[in-house]
C-alpha cells in the first residue's frame, strides 16, 4: 500500500489526510491535519461477533500534554484518566459514527483519536469527528458512507460555517452538526451569554431562526460528505467478509404471540408507562416458556426474548401512530403531571426537589468563592482555565429500580451535566463574583432526567438566591414515524424514547432556545418535521415554565445562606489589612469564621461567612483597621538633618521612621566611615537618630548619618 495524501477545503476548512502512513496493522488509520494541528485516528475490530444484539462500538479521544509543549501537571507526569472535554468529545464521536455500521454488525470495533499536535483555533470535536470517520471509511471494516460535522457560529450579525476558537469566543451561537449526504443525524447546540448596553442578553434563539441554520449546515454538510466520498473511496481498503447477524423474526413465534397474549403485552405497556424496567415482560415471557413447554413445542429463551420486544414495540408504535393513543394515556402534546418544593434542605444553600410524572430530580446548589472554581486544562489553551459554575449529574441505580453499585460518573452522567451547564449558563451572570456547583441526584427516572435536572436546577439557583436572568425549563421530545406518517410526541417517557425514532432535548427561556441535543435513529429528519417538533417543544416548555414562575414566588429564604459585604478601602490600607506575614487577615478569618478576599489595586474587599453578624462585625474591625488616616509621604531636601527613630535593626542596616511616618533604610555602610559589624551595639529599636537624606525616589529614600558625612 502506498502512502498517499488527500487535500480537501470545504466549508472553511483545509483538511490534510495522509493515509498508508502510519499504524498499518490496525483496520485503518489516517494522520490528519488542519492548521498546525494534528490528529492521529485508527481503527481495529475483533472479528469474533458478540452474542448479544448490539454494535460494541468504543470510541476513545485523548489528548497529549506534548501535543501543546506541556509535561502534565500534578504528581504523576503522564497522561492519566481522560478529562470531562476529552470524555464528551467521545462521546460526540461515538454517537455519530454509531448510525453508518451495517444493521446486525455485532464485532467489537476500537476506534482511537490522539491529538498529537495542537493549535489554538481549530476545533478539535470537529477535527476528531473528520479524523476518526476518515480512518473508518478507508479502513477494512464494510462501512461505505462518510459523515461531516460543521459548527456554525456567529461573526457579528452574520452566520459563519466552522468558525475559528477565537471567532466562537465572542460567538452568540454554539451549534454543531453532524450528518451524511442530506441526513442530519445528530444536533447539539448552546447560546453564550453577552452584555450591550449594560444588560445580559442569553441569546435565545426562536425556533425559527434556528431552523433556518440548522438548514444551513445541512447543505454544508451534504457539501462535505459528497467531498469526502469521492476523495476516500480511492484509498479505501478491500471490506472484510464479515457475516452480519441476520434480524429475522420467528413469523410463527410472532403469530403465536399475538394471538395468545396481545392483551397481555398491552397491559405490560401500560405498566411500563409506569417504570422504565421491564419486569412485567418478563413475566409474560416466562409464561410463553411455560406454555410452549406443555405443548411440546421448542422454546428458545433468547429467541422469546427477541420476537416478544418486538411484537411490544409494534404495538407501542401503532398505539401511537394508528390511534393516537400513548402508554400512558396522555395527549400527544401534553406534559406530565409536575410538583415542585422548594428549599426542603435545611443546611442547604438552596435546593429544589422536582417531579415530573415518574421523573424526580433532587437538586442542590452551593455558593462558594472564586478559589473554590473548578481547574482545567484545555489543549488548545496555554493557561489553566477555571469553571465557576459547575453542574454534577448522578443516576442512581435505585432511580429505575435496579440492584446497582454506585461508582464514578459514565460518560452519560458527564453528557447530562454537560447539557444541564449549558442551558442554565446563559442565564448566570457574567460578573458573578464567585463560584456555583450545582448536583443533580436523580432519585426516580422514566423518561429524560437531564431535563429535570435544568428545570430543578433553575429553581434552585433561585432559591440559593442567584439574581439569574430568567428561568429555565427543558422538554425531551419524541417521534414515531412510519413512511409518510409521523407523529411528535412531548415529554416522553422511557418506553418512548425507547421504541421511538428520535430522542430530542429542549431547553430556555420564554424568549426561545438556549441548549439542544439532538439523536435521530432513523437515518435523518426533515426539516419540517424537525420545525413541527421544535414549535411543540415550545409549547410543552412554557407550560412547564408557567408552573416553575408560579414556584418561584413561594421560595422561602434558606438559612444555611452564606453572608456575603462588599465594600473598599484606600489600596494604600490593604498592606494593614494582610499584617506583618499575613498575621493580621489570618487573625481576622479564624476570630470571625469568614473568608476574605482581597483587591490590592482596587481597595475591594469581599467578605463571606455563614453567620450574617460575624460578617458585620470582621466588616467594622477592617475598616477600623482602614480608618486611620493615609499617610502623605514629605518631599525632603537632600543634603537636610531630619529626626528619624530606629524602627527595626537587621544585618544589613537600619529602618528609620522618618517624620512623615514613613519607613526609610539606613544602610549599614553608611553609618559610620569605619566598617560597622554589629550595629545593636550602637543602637536599640526605638531610638532616636538624627540622619541626613541624600536622595529621594518616589517612596525610596537614602539615608546616611552625619558622623559618616564628617
Amino acid at each position: 500500500m502506498n502512502e498517499q495524501i488527500i487535500e480537501i477545503d470545504v466549508n472553511n476548512l483545509k483538511e490534510t489526510y495522509e493515509c498508508n502512513k502510519i499504524a498499518k496493522q490496525a483496520s485503518g488509520a489516517v494522520m490528519y491535519r488542519q492548521g498546525k494541528a494534528v490528529l492521529i485516528a485508527a481503527v481495529a475490530i475483533d472479528e469474533k461477533p458478540v452474542d448479544e444484539d448490539f454494535l460494541p462500538l468504543t470510541v476513545q479521544y485523548m489528548e497529549k500534554s506534548y501535543a501543546a509543549a506541556k509535561i502534565p501537571g500534578g504528581f504523576i507526569k503522564r497522561e492519566t484518566k481522560p478529562g470531562d472535554f476529552e470524555t464528551l468529545t467521545s462521546r460526540i464521536v461515538d454517537r455519530s459514527l454509531r448510525p453508518l455500521f451495517p444493521k446486525g454488525f455485532h464485532f467489537p470495533v476500537t476506534i482511537t483519536v490522539m491529538v498529537v499536535s495542537s493549535d489554538a483555533e481549530v476545533d478539535m470535536q470537529v477535527a476528531a469527528l473528520h479524523a476518526a470517520n476518515a480512518a473508518l471509511f478507508v479502513s477494512d471494516i464494510p462501512v461505505s458512507t462518510s459523515i461531516a460535522a460543521v459548527r456554525m457560529g456567529t461573526v457579528g450579525d452574520d452566520i459563519v460555517i466552522n468558525p475559528t476558537n477565537s471567532q466562537l469566543n465572542e460567538s452568540e451561537l454554539d451549534l454543531l452538526v453532524v450528518g451524511s449526504g442530506k441526513d442530519v443525524v445528530m444536533i447539539e447546540m448552546r447560546t453564550l451569554p453577552t452584555q450591550k448596553d449594560g444588560v445580559q442578553h442569553a441569546n435565545e434563539f426562536s425556533e425559527d431562526a434556528l431552523v433556518d441554520v440548522i438548514a444551513m449546515a445541512a447543505d454544508a454538510i451534504e457539501k462535505a460528505t459528497t467531498a469526502y466520498i469521492e476523495s476516500f473511496t480511492t484509498v479505501a481498503r478491500e471490506p472484510l467478509a464479515l457475516t452480519l447477524a441476520e434480524d429475522k423474526v420467528d413469523e410463527t413465534l410472532y403469530t403465536y404471540i399475538e394471538k395468545n397474549y396481545a392483551e397481555a403485552v398491552e397491559k405490560a405497556i401500560a405498566h411500563m408507562a409506569k417504570s422504565e424496567r421491564s419486569s412485567e415482560l418478563k413475566k409474560i415471557r416466562t409464561t410463553i416458556l411455560e406454555k410452549l413447554e406443555e405443548e411440546g413445542k421448542e422454546a428458545d429463551k433468547a429467541l422469546v426474548s427477541k420476537v416478544l420486544e418486538r411484537y411490544k414495540k409494534t404495538v407501542v408504535r401503532a398505539m401511537i401512530l394508528e390511534k393516537n393513543v400513548r402508554a400512558d394515556g396522555r395527549a400527544m402534546d401534553e406534559v406530565r403531571p409536575i410538583s415542585i418544593e422548594t428549599n426542603l434542605l435545611p443546611s442547604v444553600h438552596g435546593s429544589c426537589l422536582f417531579t415530573r410524572g415518574q421523573t424526580q430530580a433532587l437538586v442542590t446548589v452551593t455558593l462558594g468563592d472564586k478559589k473554590d472554581a473548578q481547574m482545567y486544562e484545555l489543549i488548545t489553551e496555554q493557561n489553566s482555565q477555571s469553571e465557576k459554575f459547575m453542574v454534577h449529574y448522578n443516576f442512581h441505580g435505585y432511580s429505575v429500580g435496579d440492584a446497582k453499585y454506585i461508582g464514578a460518573p459514565g460518560r452519560r452522567e458527564l453528557g447530562h451535566g454537560n447539557l444541564g451547564k449549558r442551558a442554565l449558563e446563559p442565564t448566570i451572570p457574567l460578573d458573578y463574583d464567585g463560584s456555583i456547583r450545582l448536583v443533580s441526584e436523580i432519585l426516580e427516572s422514566n423518561g429524560s432526567s437531564s431535563m429535570a435536572t435544568i428545570c430543578g436546577g433553575a429553581l434552585a439557583l433561585r432559591a440559593a438566591e442567584v439574581d439569574t436572568t430568567e428561568l429555565v425549563a427543558g422538554i425531551a421530545m419524541g417521534l414515531v414515524s412510519e413512511g409518510d406518517k409521523y407523529a411528535v410526541l412531548t415529554d416522553i417517557m422511557g418506553l418512548e424514547d425507547h421504541d421511538g425514532d428520535m430522542d430530542f432535548k429542549v431547553a430556555g427561556t420564554a424568549q426561545g432556545i438556549t441548549a439542544l441535543q439532538m439523536d435521530i435513529k432513523l437515518g435523518g429528519i426533515d426539516l419540517a418535521v424537525l420545525k413541527d417538533a421544535l414549535g411543540k417543544a415550545s409549547q410543552g416548555k412554557q407550560h412547564i415554565l408557567n408552573l416553575m414562575e408560579d414556584a418561584a414566588k413561594d421560595i422561602a429564604t434558606s438559612t444555611a445562606l452564606p453572608s456575603t459585604e462588599h465594600f473598599s478601602v484606600h489600596p494604600s490600607k490593604i498592606v494593614d489589612i494582610i499584617g506583618k506575614a499575613g498575621s493580621t487577615i489570618r487573625e481576622i478569618i479564624e476570630k470571625f469564621e469568614v473568608s476574605i478576599d482581597l483587591d490590592r489595586d482596587a481597595g475591594g474587599v469581599k467578605l463571606s461567612g455563614g453567620d450574617k453578624e460575624k460578617v458585620a462585625q470582621a466588616k467594622a474591625h477592617i475598616e477600623s483597621i482602614a480608618s486611620t488616616p493615609v499617610k502623605k509621604q514629605m518631599e525632603y531636601k537632600v543634603g537636610e538633618s531630619y529626626e528619624g527613630k530606629v524602627k527595626r535593626i537587621v544585618d544589613f542596616g537600619l529602618f528609620v521612621e522618618m517624620p512623615d511616618g514613613f519607613d526609610a533604610l539606613l544602610h549599614i555602610s553608611k553609618v559610620a566611615k569605619e566598617r560597622v559589624n554589629n550595629l545593636s551595639e550602637r543602637y536599640s529599636e526605638g531610638d532616636s537618630i538624627t540622619v541626613v537624606v541624600m536622595e529621594q525616589k518616589g517612596k525610596k529614600v537614602e539615608l546616611a548619618t552625619p558622623e559618616f558625612l564628617a
